[in-house]
């Protein structure tokens, strides 16, 4: 079955906007029905913009209203009026040079809700260099009054798949590294109580008296 473009955020806007449920967003965006509630509680997808799928010819809105009204169907997509660029899969990242002034915009974003992701991750996704996001991060790029935190996706900077697996490997790898200081944690835990116990030594044995069991004249 074919997806919307930006499958995340055609998610965000079908739920600020439409009485769909759960599972009709689910299986239109092709994501789990709990991802799909976690984005309407604001655990998943934090940050990204909305996208209308009515206003970029992906869904009519006589569609959103049809399964509206009958939570048992599944919304269909339009079928494209333009032919859809074909995805490079090798070679360099490039940035268009429209694109590259919202850059700064695309690495605030993820420092802000993503700081798990490597610089090195970033700058692949991206295109940019290490020097852009420390000046970033540490508030000394040229431009950071107008900076922005902004979803790269929506800035056209990357795809929402690439975004995802990005995302996903930043996961695994805080996860792997937070369970690792863990076992850490404990092994110090353990070294600490062992050296804390008191060495177990026999007692005295108390001093005979001397006197006891002596006779006088």
């Amino acid at each position: 079955m074919a997806l919307p473009l930006m499958p995340k955020a055609t998610a965000v806007w079908l739920i600020d906007n439409t009485k769909l449920t759960f599972d009709q967003i689910a299986r239109f965006c092709g994501l789990h029905p709990l991802e799909v509630k976690g984005i309407a509680d604001g655990e998943v997808a934090v940050g990204i913009v909305g996208l209308d799928p009515v206003a970029n010819g992906q869904l009519s809105a006589d569609e959103i209203a049809r399964c509206e009204a009958d939570p048992a169907a599944d919304l269909k997509l339009l079928a494209p009026t333009v032919p859809l660029q074909r995805q490079k899969t090798k070679g360099a990242k490039y940035t268009p040079l429209s694109k590259r002034q919202d850059r700064p915009d695309a690495i605030a974003w993820l420092l802000k809700y993503h700081p798990e992701v490597a610089d090195a991750q970033i700058q692949k996704l991206l295109g940019t260099t290490k020097a852009t996001i420390d000046s970033v991060r540490n508030r000394t790029h040229w431009n950071h009054a107008n900076i922005k935190p902004r979803d790269p996706v929506s800035l056209g900077m990357c795809s929402q798949a690439e975004l995802d697996r990005v995302l996903i490997l930043a996961a695994k790898r805080k996860e792997n590294r937070e369970k690792r200081e863990a076992r850490e944690a404990r092994a110090k835990a353990r070294a600490e109580v062992a050296t804390a116990e008191p060495q177990q030594t026999d007692a005295p044995a108390p001093e005979a008296n001397g006197d006891e069991g002596s006779s006088t004249d």
